[in-house]
Parts: C-alpha cells; sequence; structure tokens
C-alpha cells in the first residue's frame, strides 16, 4: 500500500485495524498527536486529499492512493503555511499539544467557516489557553512583532514570544514519544476490576504464550517498598502508602501487572489474559462513613513508619486549630450564615496524557524520558525505590503537553523503570485517555461547612470550617491540599476569630492528587460564597464588604492551621484589584469595547431570564512551604551567545520566554542570543521542579541570579585583560566596554578556554521566603429558570501579579485558569458509581469545554512590584482559577436569589434547585 504524506511516498502495510494516526506515526511524523483515540479532541487533525479528519479514527487503509498532509508539511519549504505565521504572531498556543490539530483545521476553512469559530472549531480542544489566543491568531491579531514593546528585545515586560514557537507550529517540538527508540518494547498496564480486595494469585501461562510477549510483572517482582506517588521537596509531606505492585487493590483501576512485549498490540492482547484470583474486601466510597468506627480499614498500616495520620481511622492527614474565641463571636454577631458546600472530582484533562520511555545503561543505571513536571525528584524517587546512585538514574522531560499539578506524580516512570531494569530491554508505556480517567489522579472532592459571622457595621467577626476531603485510595497530596486549602483561603481575612478542622480521608476511590490551586478553589468556593450571603444579610454591598475586611498591606497573615512566618504581605495590589473590579461593573461592555477590551457582549437576556451580579477575591502564597529549589547555569558560548541550562521543565506556564527575558535584561543582550536547555538532571544540581507557581519566581530567580553573575565576571575578565578598574567598564550585547576600549565576548571565552575555564555562572534559590499573590474574578450572568441555563454576558479578572514580565503570556496564563475553572463550575464531574467505578471514561462524557462554551473574559494587572520575586514578579499560574467558582455562584444568587451550595452548576441542578430548593433569604 502507498500513501502519499506530505508529498514523500510511503510504503507499507497497515496492522489489522490500525489507524491513520498511529500509522503515521511509525513513518516519524510525529506531529500528529494522540489526545483521545476517541474522535474527541481533535490533536490528531490531518488533511487526506486536502479535507481534514481525525486521523485516530480514520483506518490507515483507506488512505491508500490518496494525498495525506501532516502539520510538517503545511509550510512551504522555510516560508511559513498563513495560518501557522498567525498562530505564531499571536501566540495561539501553551504548552503546544494541540497546535497542530487546530492548524490543520483552521487551514481548511472557508470564509464562512472562519466567521463561526464556535462551531467550526468543535471538535478541537485546548486546555490551556482559554481559546482567546486561537480567536486573536484565526483573526490574524498579532502580539508580537506589531507590539512595540516586543522591539524591544529581551526586556521585562515585553511581549517577547516563545522560544519554541516556531517549532510548535511546524509540528517539530518533540514531546515524551516524539522521538525514536531502537529496540523499543511496549508495556500495559492489567488493572483491577474490583475496589477492594487481596490477591491470592494469578495465572499467567495464557499471556505468556502470546507472541512477542517477554515478561509479565506482578508484586513478586518488584520492591517491597511503599512510597508516594506525590512529588514534593520534603518527601515527608506524603503519606508511603503506595507499592510499585501491591497484593491488596483498593480502587476500581489499580495498576495490578505489567505486560511487557515486543509490540503494543500483542501487550494489550496479552494482558486481557492475565486472570488476577481475588479475595473480596469491604469496601467504602463516602470520606465520612469512611470515618466511622465500623468502617473498613484501607491502610493498616504503621502511622510513624508510613506518616498515616490514623491509619485506623482511614485519616490520611489532618489539621486542627483557632484563634480568638469562635463560639463567643458567633453568639455576640448580629448575623451569622452557616451552610455545606460541596465541590466534585475534576480530571486535569491535560491532552498529553502520562506516558514515559525508560532504557537501562551500560552502568546498571537507568535513563528515563517522562512527561513530568518533577524531573529531579522523580530521579529522587527512583534512586530510592530501586537502591541505586542517584547519579545513575537520570531523568529527562520533553515538552510537557500540560500538567496542571497532575505531573507532580510518579505515575508510570517507576514502572517502565521496573520493566526496563527486568527485561534490559527500552520500554515504553503510554496512558490511554480511559486510564487517565480512571487510574491517574482527580481534583480532590471537599464538603466543607462553614459558618461566618458579622456586625452591622459590616465588620466580619468570626470564621469557622469543618473540612473533609476525600484523597482516594491512596493519600499522595492530601494532606497537603487539605491544609493549603484551609489556609490563605481564610487567611486573606483580617477577622479576630478563626477555626478550622479538617480531615482528609481515604476512600476505595481512584486517587486525588495535586491540581491547580491545591485545595484553595474547593475552600474558596464555600467560603466566598459564606462571605458573600453574610454581607447580604448585613446590608451591605458584597464588594464593599469585602473590602473593608480583607487584609491590608501591613496585616499578618493569620491562619489557625499553624503560622508560618516564611509567607508575608511582601507587595499588595489587593485593593488595586477591587477596585479594578468595581470601576469593570460600572462600565458597560460597549464602553470597555471601546477601550480597546475583549469582551462577551451584554446580549439581551431575553423573555423570563434573570440576570445577576457576583464577585469573589482570592490570596495565594507565592510558593510551597519549606523551600522550593531552582537552580541554573549559564555559560558563554564559542561564539559569543549564551547557554542557560535549567531544571525546570515548560509545560505552556511560559516559563521559558520569561527565563529567557530575565537573563538577557540581566546580561544586557536581546532573546535570541539565549540558547535554553531544561528538565535534564543531568544539566544542573537539584532542582524541584515546575509546581506550586514558581517558574517565575523560583527558576526565574536563579536563573536571574547566574545571569547577575556571569556579568559581574564578564566585565572582571574584560578589565584584567585591559588593566582597567571594573567599575569603568560595562557589558553591552556581545561586547565588555573597558572605558572606551571594546573587549568581545568571544575573545574573552577564548582567553579562558586557553586558561582551561569555562565563562560561566550558577545561580541557585531556595524558596524559603515566600510573598503572596491576589486576584478577585466578576461575572455578570443571566439565567433561564425555565431551562436552568446559565450565560455569562461578562466576565472580567484582575490579578496582582508584581511585575508581569510578559504580559501576553501572564494574559494567557489568566485566561487558560479561568476557562479551566468555568468548566469545573459549569460542567466537569468525575463521576463515581456505587461500585467505584468511574462513569465518565472519556472526553466525550466528561464535557471539557469547547471554544463554544469559555466567554472572553476582561484581564487587568494591578501595578506593584516585589522585593522577592526576579524583576519584582509574582506568580500567576494557578491563582487565576481559585476565584471563579465562587464568583459564579454570588453571580447565581444574585440573579435568582438561591444560594447554590455544591458543584458543578449544571443545567439539570441549577433547574433542579429553582423549583424544589429553598431561596437563601428563608
Amino acid at each position: 500500500m502507498s500513501i502519499v504524506v506530505n508529498g514523500v511516498t510511503a510504503d507499507g502495510q497497515p496492522a489489522p485495524g490500525q489507524c491513520l494516526r498511529t500509522f503515521l506515526r511509525d513513518q516519524g511524523w510525529y506531529g500528529v498527536k494522540k489526545g483521545c483515540d476517541a474522535g474527541d479532541c481533535g490533536a490528531c487533525t490531518v488533511h487526506v486529499d486536502g479535507q481534514p479528519v481525525h486521523s485516530c479514527i480514520y483506518p490507515a487503509v483507506r488512505a491508500a492512493g490518496r494525498r495525506v498532509t501532516t502539520v510538517e508539511g503545511l509550510a512551504d519549504g522555510d516560508q511559513l503555511h498563513p495560518v501557522q505565521q498567525r498562530f505564531l504572531d499571536a501566540q495561539g498556543f501553551q504548552c503546544g499539544f494541540c497546535t497542530a490539530g487546530f492548524l490543520m483545521t483552521v487551514a481548511a476553512l472557508d470564509d464562512d467557516q472562519r466567521a463561526d469559530l464556535p462551531r467550526a472549531l468543535k471538535g478541537n480542544l485546548c486546555r490551556c489557553t482559554g481559546y482567546r489566543a486561537i480567536r486573536d491568531a484565526v483573526a490574524g491579531v498579532c502580539h508580537v512583532a506589531c507590539d512595540s514593546a516586543a522591539g524591544q528585545a529581551g526586556a521585562v515586560g515585553g511581549n517577547v514570544p516563545a522560544p519554541a514557537g516556531r517549532q510548535i507550529v511546524t509540528g517539530t517540538a518533540r514531546f515524551t514519544f516524539d522521538v525514536t527508540v531502537p529496540g523499543l518494547t511496549h508495556a500495559v498496564l492489567v488493572r483491577a476490576d474490583v475496589p477492594h480486595a487481596r490477591i491470592t494469585g494469578f495465572d499467567l501461562d495464557a499471556a505468556m504464550r502470546v507472541p512477542g510477549v517477554l515478561a509479565v510483572l506482578t508484586h513478586r517482582d518488584c520492591p517491597d517498598k511503599l512510597y508516594s506517588t506525590a512529588q514534593h521537596e520534603h518527601p515527608h509531606e506524603d503519606p508511603a502508602d503506595t507499592r510499585l505492585l501491591d497484593d491488596v487493590v483498593r480502587f476500581v483501576g489499580q495498576r495490578v501487572a505489567v505486560v511487557v512485549a515486543e509490540t503494543e498490540a500483542a501487550a494489550r492482547t496479552a494482558a486481557a489474559l492475565v486472570h488476577v484470583r481475588y479475595a473480596p474486601l469491604p469496601a467504602v466510597f463516602d470520606p465520612v462513613v469512611a470515618m466511622a468506627p465500623d468502617a473498613p480499614v484501607l491502610h493498616d498500616k504503621d502511622a510513624a513508619a508510613t506518616g498515616i495520620a490514623r491509619p485506623a481511622d482511614n485519616v490520611a492527614g489532618e489539621v486542627h486549630g483557632a484563634v480568638g474565641d469562635v463560639d463567643r463571636a458567633i453568639a455576640e454577631a448580629d448575623a451569622v450564615y452557616t451552610a455545606t458546600f460541596r465541590t466534585q472530582r475534576v480530571q486535569h484533562a491535560h491532552l498529553e496524557t502520562h506516558g514515559a520511555i525508560a532504557w537501562p545503561e551500560p552502568d546498571g543505571g537507568i535513563t528515563v524520558r517522562s512527561s513530568t513536571q518533577t524531573p529531579y525528584l522523580t530521579r529522587r524517587a527512583l534512586a530510592r525505590l530501586f537502591d541505586l546512585p542517584t547519579e545513575q538514574v537520570r531523568v529527562v522531560a520533553g515538552r510537557v503537553g500540560g500538567g496542571f499539578g497532575g505531573k507532580q506524580e510518579m505515575l508510570v516512570e517507576d514502572v517502565v523503570a521496573l520493566a526496563a531494569l527486568r527485561t534490559g530491554r527500552p520500554v515504553k508505556l503510554e496512558f490511554t485517555r480511559t486510564e487517565q480517567f480512571t487510574a491517574a489522579t482527580t481534583r480532590h472532592p471537599f464538603e466543607v461547612r462553614v459558618s461566618v459571622a458579622g456586625r452591622r457595621d459590616g465588620t466580619l467577626t468570626a470564621i469557622r470550617l469543618r473540612v473533609v476531603a476525600d484523597t482516594g485510595a491512596y493519600g499522595n497530596h492530601g494532606p497537603a491540599v487539605l491544609a493549603h486549602g484551609c489556609s490563605e483561603s481564610v487567611a486573606v481575612y483580617r477577622c479576630p476569630n478563626k477555626q478550622v478542622d479538617g480531615w482528609s480521608v481515604y476512600t476505595n476511590t481512584v486517587p486525588a492528587g495535586a491540581f491547580r490551586g491545591y485545595g484553595l478553589g474547593q475552600v474558596s468556593f464555600a467560603v466566598e460564597s459564606a462571605v458573600d450571603e453574610l454581607a447580604r444579610r448585613l446590608g451591605h454591598d458584597p464588594v464593599a464588604f469585602r473590602a473593608a475586611n480583607v487584609i491590608g498591606p501591613h496585616d499578618p497573615l493569620v491562619t489557625p492551621v499553624g503560622h508560618d512566618d516564611t509567607v508575608q504581605v511582601h507587595s499588595y495590589g489587593l485593593d488595586q484589584c477591587l477596585e479594578l473590579i468595581d470601576r469593570a461593573r460600572r462600565t458597560d461592555a460597549g464602553a470597555a469595547a471601546a477601550e480597546g477590551w475583549q469582551v462577551g457582549e451584554d446580549l439581551p437576556a431575553g423573555d423570563g431570564w434573570q440576570v445577576g451580579e457576583g464577585m469573589a477575591v482570592a490570596m495565594i502564597a507565592t510558593g510551597p512551604p519549606g523551600g522550593h529549589h531552582g537552580r541554573a547555569r549559564i555559560t558563554v558560548g564559542a561564539d559569543g551567545g549564551y547557554h542557560l541550562d535549567i531544571g525546570m521543565a515548560e509545560f505552556g506556564n511560559g516559563s521559558t520566554t520569561v527565563h529567557r527575558q530575565l537573563v538577557a535584561e540581566a546580561l544586557a543582550t536581546t532573546v535570541d542570543r539565549i540558547r535554553i536547555r531544561q528538565s535534564d538532571t543531568a544539566l544542573v544540581g537539584h532542582d524541584t521542579g515546575a509546581f506550586a507557581s514558581t517558574g517565575t519566581v523560583v527558576a526565574g530567580a536563579a536563573a536571574q541570579r547566574a545571569a547577575q553573575a556571569l556579568r559581574h565576571r564578564l566585565i572582571a575578565a574584560a578589565a584584567r585583560a585591559t588593566g582597567t578598574d571594573p567599575a569603568d567598564c560595562r557589558l553591552d550585547g556581545t561586547t565588555v566596554w573597558c572605558a572606551d576600549r571594546p573587549v568581545g565576548l568571544d575573545e574573552l571565552a577564548r582567553r579562558a578556554a586557553a586558561d582551561g575555564e569555562l565563562l560561566a555562572a550558577d545561580g541557585h534559590t531556595d524558596g524559603m521566603r515566600r510573598s503572596v499573590a491576589f486576584n478577585v474574578h466578576w461575572f455578570r450572568i443571566a439565567v433561564d429558570p425555565d431551562s436552568g441555563a446559565i450565560r455569562i454576558l461578562r466576565s472580567v479578572h484582575s490579578a496582582d501579579a508584581g511585575t508581569v514580565i510578559n504580559p501576553m503570556q501572564c494574559r494567557g496564563q489568566i485566561e487558560g485558569g479561568v476557562a479551566q475553572a468555568l468548566g469545573a463550575a459549569l460542567a466537569e464531574a468525575v463521576t463515581i458509581d456505587d461500585a467505584g467505578r468511574v462513569g465518565t471514561p472519556d472526553l466525550r462524557s466528561y464535557h471539557l469545554p469547547t471554544m463554544a462554551d469559555v466567554p472572553l473574559t476582561q484581564v487587568h494587572f494591578a501595578r506593584t512590584s516585589d522585593p522577592l520575586g526576579p524583576a519584582g514578579a509574582k506568580s500567576m499560574s494557578e491563582s487565576p482559577f481559585n476565584p471563579v467558582a465562587a464568583a459564579l455562584a454570588n453571580a447565581l444568587r444574585d440573579a435568582t436569589g438561591v444560594r447554590f451550595t455544591e458543584l458543578p452548576f449544571t443545567r439539570d441542578r441549577v433547574w433542579h434547585t429553582l423549583h424544589h430548593g429553598h431561596s437563601a433569604d428563608q
């Protein structure tokens, strides 16, 4: 069979049932991505005879004799296709995993289709951008070359483009599996179909007889060690309750064996033939029930050895604390509001699923190429698990196709390492989309009982929380998510009486883990809804009530879950954020658009529609407690350019662009002279990783410090070479000027090389001191009580991000966070049935937001500068998520008079509550 792919004839016979996606990737066309293998996401879109198709559901045999074009064939030589150029100019991507699919779809649209983009692009999903940047790209809006700030090449505050932009739009950026590994074998996991049981035996004979099968590994073949899949700088933060393969099953979908074979088809065939014998155990699916005295115990392990708070009670972790006298404050209050709020499981739904490749090294060590946010922490965990010296374990991350906290876990690396060490062969493991839903981690479901009290003069006097978080079958991140969620959500208020009691509880369900916001979104939904309701009951405007009760620039951060003097209000922009929101809510959409803002239209709601508005605030620490290491090294190349090695991974957070800007600014050069290598444990010393919003404030600070140290070294070297006082020397581009004498960097590099040295400098930050960032969101919505439909008329977000290093990217992070939070607030939910099975195993049933579902959000930045962050910057990747659900809930309350206390606000839930619930004023 012959297929002409990008003008080249590809000869080969597809395997029976093989789809065009896998056939093209077998031919080396790696721009064709796997997002779902069900025709739901569009990441695999290619052209067949000029027509766009989802190649994951297009049989390869149908392409015989046809012309197939992938994203690699869209350009004409070095000349980009107009659509590619537009996406590059508008930076219509973040992680870039979905971009090839969007490009191929858009390139085939006619003018009428472009006029209705939400309909035309309904088959393409993006989890990162919030779609505004994609709209801009299609419309030909330019944020890079057409922005005057971009002309200040490398300057902090300019819209400098992402360094991998051209590779993203041409399909040549290399994600985890976009490599060819000779002798590669394939691993497939056998997963449990029962929620709780002890494994009594296996029948592996039939599986081993499948041609091409190399091994079937069970708990008998792996280290008998307990660890956590969660990755933190301090491993004791997470309970050590996991074995690589266990003889006890605790949720449907848990891995119980791994099949390794020459082909993925052989591995899947054999995995289906593995028979597991179980002795069933009683299961529990509700965290409140799980804490009862007669509940089945999931982890009967020693608390001191594992870090589990109370194993016998299924409590993975707990927090308790109080300041002031909450009981008295409530008794003396003029108004009290108490309610229970519930949030649901949410999937990260990054379009690149979890996956890794491992291969053994001649020295007995191992190399792992993984889609991970934490290569160095994963290296440490693997070394401990397999009793290997750290220097014999190398972990490399290519470009990571989205993370949102989900890849702050070790869910695949331990399996491929085991398989590679056992077989002596390279091994690949890639999750299916169904595995992503049923066996990876989710956002923690929370139940929050909240009481707030206040006086008629508008003073907030008491906050009480009782929180139960469902950590699922394993405690990865559970205690830390609980503590974090109960901290800044109440610390943002200047309230003398606060009390928190919280439990993170094991259940026989899919494990929860790190997710954008790390518990703050769940608790803030309850606290901000309750504060809004209290303001109304006291007769105060909710915006003014918050402005009167939030902390000020010099107030201490008071939280009942423990004082942490490493985090302080080093810079303050919450007042500006509230003022920006207040101004926006008083400005109609037409006036905002006239000022140049892209906003949603204030459409007539129609007969019977009810209109309301609402807002919420959120505060977040600019990094995790206990420290977070960032490391960077800069070397002067022989050509006079700079080589920056940095530990942090890039997964759409834009940190790579920011690092180049900070370095270029410090070295008085342009960003194009900064070449970056990253996320490889062979490059620099220990680096904690890309999570907790540390890409700019920690890794960026390390890069800046390295650049500053190198600048001083270059000036000193030039001063010695010219016999000039260093005070009379300055660095300017590729030259150090000492008085009037120029010394080129290439000359300095040659001099250093002659002395057996490199012109290099290191930078390190420990992240011990932390500041806080603020976000405020406001909605105007319309609600149809006859259907339960919610229409968002206006969406406005204000953010205190300190000095905004790259406004285009920072705005994109906010828009993406808002879009993801809206998905969670309106539709997304991972459901669990009465047998513990996930009922939403694919994107189609899960209802990920499409372009049609996401409104344009008007973004405003406060003007602050933080003394801790590089160039005065603060973090802004997680925090935009946190106030969104509460702001929407408050707008819903304003429109309908009903307080909604459970997420998501689906049409049926809204309709049922309106018709069978009760008014919040009763």
